[in-house]
């Protein structure tokens, strides 16, 4: 089994390799410490199983997920997250994720998630899966970010933090006069007019840290 473990802290990178070198005979384990080297080597080797940090310099594990949907490549991608909410295991899904772990229980949950998928299945938490069918149970309470595409969504986050127009135009590929659009139309949806209002409803989702 090839596996790729693409995160940007060595002592996470370590963990996991132990774990996969106890559970899988013989492994093939290679390291991805940024987000675009991540990306290049999934397109240019073939991994039996991608193991995903969602934040990491240069790409996000969106990112990555969306550039492999866009290129049409289907790989078995476990992501891994410090946010345990609901709303980004769902956008990585819709995004091709085959399963998504809260690294808080990355350890404990790592063999049941690779089992899960390695038998065509998706892997969700199940404290994750609670909040899901809650939310399911309870439509009238939507997020307002969750009438955001995932670009909206995610150039939003990067709004919140305080990264600049410029900024985000170059971490994501496009243009500032694009990102500036997708701002007025994400405002606009949210019912909200500036980037303050972000950060505030940002921190009290949980969506930024």
């Amino acid at each position: 089994m090839k596996i790729l473990i693409a995160d940007d802290h060595s002592v996470v990178r370590a963990g996991l390799k132990q774990i996969l070198q106890n559970l899988c005979n013989f492994p093939v384990i290679e390291e991805a410490s940024d987000g675009h080297d991540a990306l290049r080597k999934i397109k240019s080797e073939h991994y039996d199983f991608v193991i995903l940090d969602i934040s990491m310099p240069g790409l996000s594990g969106l990112d990555i997920l969306q550039a492999l949907k866009n290129a049409g490549i289907k790989r078995n991608v476990l992501i891994l997250s410090v946010h345990p909410q609901e709303q980004y295991a769902i956008r990585a899904l819709r995004m091709g994720a085959s399963g998504y772990l809260s690294k808080e229980n990355a350890f404990e949950e790592l063999e049941l998630a690779i089992r899960k998928i390695s038998l065509g299945q998706k892997y969700i938490s199940s404290m994750i899966a609670e909040k899901l069918a809650f939310n399911v149970a309870d439509q009238a309470g939507t997020p307002l970010h969750e009438r955001l595409s995932e670009r909206e969504f995610q150039i939003m986050c990067m709004l919140a933090k305080g990264i600049s127009l410029t900024e985000i135009g170059k971490k994501l590929f496009i243009s500032d006069k694009t990102v500036s659009t997708h701002r007025s139309r994400l405002l606009e949806k949210m019912g909200m007019k500036k980037n303050a209002e972000l950060t505030v409803y940002a921190i009290r989702n949980g969506l930024i840290e």
